[in-house]
């Protein structure tokens, strides 16, 4: 029983890694959290445990990517994959394969909160308040003010409240 366990526990690291090695999508702590539970290879715990295990062995890292923290695979953990993938049950890698292969061609939708200002001939500052979705302009607006002390506090509202002044915009137009 005990070497069933433990044959169980290096099965369910070992897919931990083979995701964090090959998705084309780098995950954070809740993404490979839901994905996996969603999947339903691991409970939530179990997970959490065998993450905290591989990032306390060194096979995986934490790396910090648009102020997210995203899994990564280390060499230990590449090199521990090469060796035992093939202690992952055919059946699960087809199924990841399939998935990895949907998200190369559907990307998630990635809204981007953008903010930009220029000087323009007459002294004046012109902010430029975009979101932009999958590389589709959403929204953009341009307010022209005095200064660039007043361009910056517009960016920085605008990065901490997008939500709601984009509400606030769309409410008054409709």
């Amino acid at each position: 029983m005990f070497a069933d366990n433990t044959e169980e526990l290096a099965q369910n690291k070992l897919i931990l890694l083979y995701i964090i090695e090959n998705s084309p999508h780098f995950f954070d702590k809740n993404e490979l959290s839901e994905y996996i539970l969603e999947k339903d290879y691991l409970n939530f715990f179990l997970i959490k445990q065998y993450l905290s295990e591989l990032l306390e062995g060194k096979l995986i890292e934490l790396v910090e990517e648009d102020e997210r923290e995203k899994y990564s695979i280390l060499e230990k953990g590449t090199l521990a994959l090469q060796y035992f993938a093939s202690k992952i049950p055919q059946k699960i890698r087809d199924e990841l394969k399939e998935d990895f292969e949907a998200f190369s061609y559907i990307k998630k939708r990635d809204t981007q909160v953008l903010c930009d200002f220029f000087l323009k001939e007459n002294k004046e500052y012109m902010v430029n308040l975009k979101l932009v979705e999958n590389e589709d302009s959403l929204f953009s607006i341009y307010v022209s003010v005095p200064s660039s002390k007043e361009a910056e506090k517009i960016c920085e509202k605008w990065k901490q409240n997008t939500q709601e002044i984009y509400k606030n915009i769309i409410e008054m137009f409709i």
